[in-house]
């Protein structure tokens, strides 16, 4: 499947990229695999660091030379990568795009833009978009809380969040949080952004490294099996509700520490071994696709209805 629509706004002339999509960087799962699949249909892929594996990180994206030769990008997720020279290794790869999240944006950002570097923070509060762009990043991916994996205690949903944001900073946004197909797209666009990023629809995707038990339980789902933890302590986390995480839900303690075994989970299988993140977008996922046919259809969804809405509502159809 390919699509004809063609999209040009400050995020896709700035990253060199078809499409305004970006694939979020899930630990041990945003590698090489599944980031080459996302640059490869027009998007943007990313390599993790969140794992905090960088010898094998930088294997991964030496493997990308041999998968695309589409721009892809780098996450920095300061709060599990302390390594100090993490800056410095970012730069070495190459790469011209790289996110930055949980963590304070004044810490690498200067570094990262004096090398030449794009670089976007991951906010999921207005206060945090407001020190990012005082911090000079390039733009902003808005996480709504709605999102899988590592959260805000206090969240706020994406449809919030987004035009709050837009309405105080100039600065390009992604939006994060519900992104899923061409509809949400549509709606992102709408509320203030300028690209989307894609979690969960990305690892339960055919190029997902991930085992099929998790994609299919992420099929299986519906938008009320997920739950929110350690909404007292940081981060919380929003994952799939299984026996684990169930029986975490209402702990006092930072259940972080019992977040278990994610390689028995994410390449084992086992679904109790570790916290499942998943967003409540999940109840929108209806099957396993590829990564092309993914992005294809979210780009002819997204013009249908951006074409739909003028026509029924301005009395003309968009070009």
């Amino acid at each position: 499947m390919t699509s004809a629509l063609a999209f040009s706004n400050r995020i896709t002339s700035a990253l060199g990229i078809q499409y305004p999509i970006i694939q979020a960087p899930m630990g041990w799962i945003a590698r090489s695999q599944l980031a080459s699949a996302v640059s490869n249909a027009g998007g943007m892929g990313i390599i993790e660091t969140s794992s905090g594996e960088l010898e094998a990180i930088q294997d991964e994206i030496a493997k990308m030379a041999d998968l695309t030769d589409k721009p892809f990008g780098v996450n920095i997720a300061q709060a599990f990568v302390r390594d100090p020279g993490i800056v410095q290794f970012v730069i070495d790869q190459g790469v011209r795009f790289v996110t930055t999240s949980a963590g304070n944006p004044m810490k690498y950002t200067a570094q990262l833009k004096e090398a030449g570097l794009i670089v976007y923070h991951v906010v999921p509060t207005l206060r945090g978009a407001l020190k990012a762009v005082d911090a000079g990043v390039d733009g902003l991916v808005v996480e709504g809380g709605e999102g899988g994996g590592f959260k805000n205690p206090d969240p706020v949903s994406s449809m919030v969040l987004l035009p709050l944001v837009r309405e105080k900073v100039g600065v390009p946004i992604v939006a994060a949080g519900g992104m899923v197909d061409g509809r949400s797209m549509a709606a992102a666009f709408a509320l203030g952004a300028e690209a989307v990023q894609m979690g969960t629809r990305m690892v339960s995707s055919a190029e997902s490294p991930v085992h099929q038990n998790w994609k299919d339980a992420i099929v299986a789902g519906g938008e009320t099996d997920t739950v929110f933890l350690n909404q007292r302590h940081s981060p919380a986390l929003r994952a799939l509700r299984t026996e684990r995480s169930e029986g975490l839900r209402f702990a006092e303690h930072n259940v972080f520490g019992d977040f278990g075994d994610p390689q028995a989970l994410y390449f084992g299988g086992d679904m109790n071994a570790a916290i499942a993140l998943s967003g409540q977008v999940q109840g929108r996922i209806q099957s396993v696709e590829s990564v092309a046919d993914v992005i294809a259809s979210c780009v002819e969804e997204f013009g249908a209805i951006v074409n739909d809405l003028a026509d029924s509502y301005l009395g003309r159809t968009t070009q």
